[in-house]
């Protein structure tokens, strides 16, 4: 399933606008402080998904019933690009086991790439709700040889994907190549896709803009 998290009037479009503002993209705290807050307002629509129990909260008054989260989820990135949106997910779910991936395209003459992992940290992922960040979905292939890769370490229960911009090729990919139990939670939805694989309109290179230029 699919959720569109700027879909009417939301205080996230200002968010996602200062990400694609050229002006705006100079301040880098500024790119990734909005990464941020994007990833905020996705685990706070995903906490609405998640099984809770009541529990009792003893206060100095008295005794409180309240619905609690039953368990806490996975919380995975790809690095580098993925750290600003994985520590606002991270914000909310402040007591969530986290997962590192290094994946990374890489470039031939002849204008292909394909995925590259060099790097994976996960605890299990056996039964439990998993959480990936990344915010530039763009062909889909990054994230779909991220979630075999980390199959090693357990099939979750279901799968949570945070991007802050997507295109509508590689939501299309999603959907062909990973489980039925995944759901897509997307800033916005870009129809074109470059034939080098970069969204259009778009924002650029969202790692570059978070922590400056590579080699």
């Amino acid at each position: 399933m699919v959720h569109l998290l700027s879909e009417g009037n939301s205080i996230i479009n200002q968010f996602i606008a200062e990400l694609r503002n050229v002006e705006v993209q100079n301040d880098r705290m500024r790119f990734r402080r909005n990464l941020e807050r994007i990833g905020e307002i996705a685990a706070m629509e995903i906490s609405r998904k998640l099984p809770y129990t009541n529990q009792e909260v003893t206060t100095p008054l008295g005794i409180a019933n309240v619905s609690l989260p039953s368990e806490q989820p996975v919380v995975g990135t790809i690095l580098r690009a993925g750290l600003p949106l994985h520590q606002g997910v991270l914000n909310y779910f402040d007591h969530a086991d986290n997962a590192f991936i290094s994946a990374y395209r890489k470039h031939h003459k002849d204008g292909s790439f394909d995925i590259r992992l060099e790097y994976v940290s996960s605890p299990s992922l056996e039964g439990r709700i998993l959480i990936l960040a990344d915010p530039m979905l763009a062909t889909g292939a990054s994230l779909v040889t991220t979630f075999k890769a980390i199959l090693e370490y357990g099939k979750p229960r279901h799968t949570h994907i945070v991007a802050a911009l997507a295109s509508s090729q590689g939501i299309e990919f999603i959907k062909k190549n990973m489980p039925e139990e995944v759901d897509l939670w997307i800033g916005a939805i870009d129809e074109e896709l470059t034939a080098q694989a970069y969204i259009v309109p778009g924002l650029g290179d969202a790692g570059d803009l978070a922590y400056g230029e590579k080699q």
